[in-house]
């Protein structure tokens, strides 16, 4: 366990090394930053001296080890627009992203799960294709539109829930649901996939033989064993919801680090783009992690690989 361990563990930083250069050069290969930030009407003197203030004047790779530097000291720069720092903005918002995405997660496990299993004891049933109707439901329809969708009829038609906002737990549940139901396709179909080969295997053939109660073989014996997989997922989908974010705290003017990511881009913040970035892909890189840690516990088998 401990090799299996250490393999994924350097496996993981080099794939954050990777990306913390990626996240480096993305905006500076889209375009000379000093002119950005200096704007169309700025004269060729204030262009040259934004650049000298903000050190894009020198080479690339000093530029990226200082900021790397300062960033694994905590300190990832100013922002261009807020009088404050760039981490101190990140904290004010990353509790409302990271609070929406575990509700998210929980609505479409909370849905996925049931639906998988169900599926699963009546394949080919009534109960089978409108659980891969819903599915492919949420898999076709874009995030956005289902999130206007759901402000159209629950916060401007029945007027139960506030639209926009972050304000209280309420503001949470239209944001979530948008989300979270995105992520309700891959582990529905995981769960149905692995209930259906559980199922059919020779030890539970076995129990049922002997006579074990139907909601003994099927929670304590089948469940048990068909989750292990989407522990995995739901680890990858809880990190794509944080990056994912974006849209759908966009369209509900909701206060975490994806509308401020849509927000420093439409003011050429750079500093806070590149962080939300980098920050975002760590955390992804660490719950890959985790998940894989977790199903290497949950089955021994997998440590051999």
């Amino acid at each position: 366990m401990l090799n299996f361990m250490a393999r994924r563990v350097f496996v993981a930083l080099l794939v954050a090394f990777t990306v913390s250069v990626i996240a480096f050069s993305l905006l500076r290969l889209s375009g000379d930053l000093a002119t950005m930030i200096a704007g169309d009407d700025a004269s060729t003197q204030d262009i040259a001296l934004i650049r000298h203030q903000y050190g894009l004047d020198r080479p690339y790779y000093i530029q990226y080890f200082d900021w790397l530097k300062s960033g694994l000291q905590g300190d990832l720069g100013e922002s261009m627009f807020y009088p404050e720092k760039v981490m101190d903005l990140i904290a004010d918002r990353l509790p409302n992203t990271i609070l929406l995405a575990c509700l998210s997660l929980l609505f479409a496990m909370g849905l996925a799960v049931p639906l998988g299993v169900l599926a699963a004891l009546k394949p080919d049933s009534w109960v089978d294709r409108t659980a891969l109707t819903i599915a492919v439901f949420g898999q076709a329809l874009p995030g956005f539109w289902f999130a206007l969708i759901l402000m159209f009829v629950f916060g401007l038609f029945l007027r139960l829930l506030p639209i926009s906002g972050s304000d209280s737990l309420a503001h949470f549940i239209l944001p979530a649901i948008a989300l979270g139901y995105y992520s309700t396709p891959p582990v529905m179909r995981l769960t149905r996939t692995g209930m259906l080969e559980v199922l059919s295997s020779d030890y539970i053939r076995t129990a049922r033989a002997k006579g074990l109660p139907t909601r003994t073989i099927l929670f304590k014996h089948a469940l048990r064993n068909a989750i292990i997989p989407v522990v995995a997922l739901s680890c990858v989908q809880f990190g794509n919801m944080l990056g994912g974010a974006i849209v759908t705290e966009r369209v509900f003017q909701f206060q975490g680090i994806g509308y401020l990511a849509w927000e420093s881009i439409s003011r050429n913040d750079f500093p806070i783009v590149q962080a939300v970035l980098l920050l975002v892909a760590c955390i992804y890189i660490v719950l890959v992690l985790v998940g894989d840690l977790l199903n290497a516990w949950l089955d021994p088998r997998l440590r051999v690989s």
